[in-house]
């Protein structure tokens, strides 16, 4: 228990501080994309600035039949741009009004349409390169002279911003590596004094059992010697004899119980023997037989036929692998909570089926009639020490009931035993409708079947509400 909580504690501090630095890692990461994004376009902005200072303008020809403005001169502006230089290079293009390249740093034009976007603009060119481009109209008195694009190659910004992904995965891994391991050392130190406290109170509940068997034992015997004497003197303390015999039976089941659990929780290992289920329940239920008819309650038992593809298996029996002392006890209990609880007149039923689904598994349904369980309560039914309403145990004109007092522990009790057998409990319950109680328990483990873990999580998986 206490290394499934240091694991929880590990794993979420883990998680928690991975998603922390995930968070960090991509805003760091766009930040510097952002920025060298930024730097490139301020870079290509002052490009264009330098450009548009240099242009040589002069006035049209005498013989242009165009409206007398300035023109460009291309050969004078850009006489001493022609050279290509490193790959890193920034390129210049010149275009006329009307779109035409006039003239360009390149050996071949850029296959990139033209438009002004003096802001920038990433584009992606046929041949699988990317550049970054800003264009800009080059406007005097209001008339366009040309447009002018200058690009600059976007490795500059993939190839940092990939060495950059690179580093922070691997910080990150190794943060979320270191982070792990020191989460497991101090949630270690963390549960260490919890762990100490419950396993000294583990020891004290366990000593404190076994000690009181004894002097009840003693007291039960001394109290049945004495009203079993027919002196006359003590046949009239015969009354407050029973009284006390009473009282320490319920005490001696109660310290019985305590020390059930406290072995439980010590870890005892379960018994591993073969179990016919089938055969169990009808045992459980003639010896309970008894109290249902004293109460005048029916208690009926149907055992369904088993499916006709699991073999081998022994003719009619229910086989399931674990300890029969703890599986007797599990139906006394839960039997015995459905005879306390059911008014006289009332049903109770049990009903043993495989699975159809899920032939290695069987379900045992336990109905009853009695005065059901407030759906409040049903999510600390398993509690230790936990009853529903007092009233509930006392007689009323609807549902006469012997006053009954329980210790809050059988079905504490028969939890732990499913779990020990790798079984799911599932109890549904209406007040004044009745209780129905699912015990689902793996059968007895055939050649090729699946390792208990997996029995277990597919128990989880059919007796889990939806």
């Amino acid at each position: 228990m206490f290394q499934e909580t240091r694991q929880r504690l590990a794993l979420w501090y883990t998680t928690v501080t991975a998603i922390l630095l995930l968070v960090f890692a991509s805003g760091f990461y766009i930040y510097v994309r952002s920025t060298l994004i930024e730097r490139i376009d301020d870079t290509l902005s002052h490009v264009v600035e330098v450009v548009q200072r240099s242009l040589v303008l002069e006035a049209p020809t005498a013989s242009s039949t165009q409206t007398p403005s300035l023109n460009v001169n291309v050969d004078a502006s850009f006489r001493d741009n022609a050279g290509t230089v490193e790959d890193d290079h920034i390129d210049l293009e010149w275009f006329s009004p009307q779109g035409e390249m006039l003239w360009s740093t390149t050996a071949e034009a850029i296959a990139a349409p033209l438009h002004s976007n003096p802001a920038g603009e990433t584009v992606h060119l046929p041949d699988d390169q990317w550049l970054r481009q800003i264009t800009e109209p080059i406007v005097v008195d209001g008339e366009i002279l040309g447009y002018l694009r200058v690009s600059h190659p976007w490795f500059e910004v993939t190839k940092p911003t990939r060495q950059l992904i690179r580093d922070l995965a691997f910080g990150t891994a190794l943060m979320i590596g270191t982070v792990a391991a020191v989460g497991w050392f101090l949630s270690g130190l963390a549960i260490a004094p919890i762990r100490d406290s419950y396993q000294r109170l583990k020891q004290f509940t366990a000593d404190a059992s076994h000690e009181l068997r004894n002097p009840l034992a003693v007291i039960q015997t001394n109290v049945q010697v004495a009203l079993s004497d027919p002196e006359p003197d003590v046949q009239r303390q015969q009354g407050q004899l029973r009284v006390i015999e009473r009282l320490t039976r319920r005490l001696g089941r109660m310290v019985d119980d305590l020390l059930f659990l406290a072995r439980q929780d010590s870890g005892t290992l379960v018994r591993s023997d073969q179990v016919a289920i089938d055969r169990l329940l009808k045992e459980v239920v003639e010896e309970q037989q008894a109290i249902a008819s004293e109460k005048s309650i029916q208690l009926t038992l149907t055992i369904h036929p088993l499916l006709k593809q699991v073999t081998p298996r022994e003719e009619g029996a229910y086989l399931v692998q674990g300890d029969r002392d703890q599986l007797i006890r599990l139906w006394v209990n839960l039997i015995g909570n459905a005879l306390q609880y059911t008014p006289a007149g009332g049903s109770i039923s049990l009903s043993l089926q495989m699975l159809k689904t899920h032939p290695r598994l069987f379900q045992i349904h336990l109905q009853d009639t009695g005065i059901g369980i407030p759906e409040e309560s049903l999510p600390y039914i398993f509690d230790r020490f936990y009853r529903v309403d007092p009233s509930r145990t006392h007689s009323t004109a609807s549902t006469p009931l012997p006053h009954a007092a329980g210790s809050g522990l059988g079905l504490a009790i028969a939890r732990v035993i499913i779990e020990n057998h790798h079984g799911q409990i599932n109890v549904e319950s209406r007040p004044n409708k009745g209780t129905q109680v699912i015990v689902t328990l793996p059968g007895l483990r055939l050649e090729n079947a699946p390792a208990k873990s997996s029995i277990a999580s597919t128990v989880e998986e059919i007796v889990s509400p939806d």
